[in-house]
């Protein structure tokens, strides 16, 4: 009876606790700064839309580019470790010993990254564009950026980052495949899905006769797991896992190849939590061939059933494509590829019968992955513009992430500030209830990782709620 009464008193005291917290929000809620140290302090779970090279910080990437010499392009302040042959290209040493460095600094914060951005070029632009402009700073030193971004996590009280952190490396020689490249788009533009799906069961035959296997299992030894390892990436206070992912623009022979080897590598290794598909949605290719790319990811999971994936879909608006190229992304996505989670669905309230399409996610548990300074800064999708609230109001799960903080100068924390000001009918129990999404509807394969991670949330949210309990 002692027992009953001890842990009946416990339960008592953190539903009060946790009142107490609801009822500082409610007070603070429109004060950024009161909120910022709120939210700050609360645990915050994982971030599952998250981008690696994109999550990094431009000033380390510049003084590295400085630091080793880098050639810099005068003119689209790309950065190259050795000379091109074409375009206007000087060293960091010769600029500074011009006494331009400071100048260019600035300028290349500037297109690396949203920082003081004053709108002389596309928002959209400026972000799909830079990604390949600091790239070589990268590579070569992900060991720096990940220790830089589990520093930051704890620092903000994150948990658990699913990143996606590099393209797998492959050499492999497809050009004698490439006439699968126009019999694919023509059985997709008939949406002839039998005719593509039997190309695509010859081309996967020959990719194993090229050994696709062995640059899966390359990159899982020789870099996922050597890197996890060598960093001590887990511990007590963060857990990192990976997604693979291809790149939209790529020829169909191409992307297909990166796609198999990237299902064989989540297949294969417990670190690979799963497979994206990534690149503007609204490119060329990726518009042309986006029926295609989803009938390619139902293929894959036809042969690696375990494999969990999360979709880039309806990263769109009114505006940015034609009306009708809204209607369909998010829901080819699900009722073809099968996707386990949507990344951004922002073009959601124009999908065709999108009511249907919302309900089929929340009875099927299909989580929505929420960026909200990404869709602002992007798309100018924002407040009462933005679905959050369409997706809260069909009950389909909510995640909240960052997409590429780096190069929008956020973080996790501001995702939640913004979250709790500009929708003030979501409480501070529904705001935990999207902290605890984002490790339920995390693609971590060892089951035991999982409970670990919900069992130091239950710690950490009531050392955070005690705080509150005289509020």
């Amino acid at each position: 009876m002692t027992r009953i009464i001890t842990l009946l008193c416990f339960f008592i005291a953190q539903i009060s606790f946790s009142q107490s917290a609801e009822n500082y929000l409610e007070k603070i809620r429109n004060n950024e700064a009161l909120s910022t140290a709120f939210f700050q302090q609360m645990p915050k779970g994982g971030d599952l839309h998250h981008h690696f090279s994109g999550s990094i910080y431009a000033e380390p990437l510049l003084e590295r580019a400085i630091s080793e010499d880098f050639y810099l392009n005068l003119e689209t302040l790309e950065v190259s470790k050795t000379k091109p042959a074409k375009g206007n290209w000087e060293t960091f040493s010769s600029i500074n010993k011009n006494g331009k460095l400071d100048f260019y600094k600035q300028q290349i914060m500037q297109t690396w990254s949203a920082k003081d951005y004053n709108g002389s070029v596309p928002s959209d632009d400026l972000f799909f564009d830079s990604f390949m402009k600091f790239e070589p700073t990268i590579q070569g030193h992900f060991a720096e950026g990940m220790l830089e971004l589990k520093k930051r996590a704890i620092a903000e009280n994150v948990s658990y980052i699913e990143t996606q952190l590099s393209t797998i490396p492959c050499d492999m020689n497809v050009s004698d495949l490439s006439d699968f490249n126009a019999k694919l788009r023509e059985a997709a533009t008939q949406k002839d899905e039998k005719a593509v799906l039997k190309l695509l069961d010859e081309l996967y035959k020959s990719l194993q006769q090229k050994e696709a296997k062995k640059y899966a299992e390359d990159f899982n030894t020789n870099f996922i797991a050597k890197l996890h390892k060598d960093l001590k990436i887990d511990d007590d206070k963060f857990t990192m896992r990976y997604q693979n992912f291809v790149l939209r623009f790529m020829e169909p022979v191409d992307l297909f190849k990166n796609l198999v080897i990237a299902f064989i590598s989540a297949n294969d290794s417990k670190l690979v939590a799963g497979v994206n598909i990534v690149s503007p949605e609204h490119g060329e290719n990726s518009m042309k061939d986006y029926w295609l790319h989803m009938v390619m990811f139902k293929y894959c999971h036809s042969k690696f059933t375990d494999v969990k994936y999360t979709l880039h879909a309806g990263e769109l608006t009114l505006g940015l494509v034609q009306p009708e190229d809204l209607t369909w992304h998010i829901n080819a996505a699900i009722y073809i590829a099968g996707a386990n989670r949507i990344g951004h669905g922002v073009d959601i309230a124009y999908e065709a019968n999108s009511y249907n399409l919302l309900r089929f996610m929340a009875k099927n548990n299909i989580p929505i992955e929420i960026n909200l300074t990404s869709n602002e800064f992007i798309l100018k999708v924002k407040e009462n513009r933005h679905p959050f609230s369409l997706y809260k109001e069909f009950d389909v799960p909510i995640v909240i992430s960052t997409d590429d903080a780096g190069i929008l100068r956020t973080n996790m924390t501001e995702q939640y500030v913004l979250l709790a000001k500009r929708y003030p009918d979501v409480t501070y129990e529904t705001i935990k209830k999207y902290v605890y999404n984002s490790i339920n509807y995390s693609f971590i394969q060892d089951a035991s990782v999982k409970k670990q991670l919900l069992k130091d949330l239950d710690a950490r949210f009531k050392t955070f709620e005690a705080k509150f309990s005289k509020n």
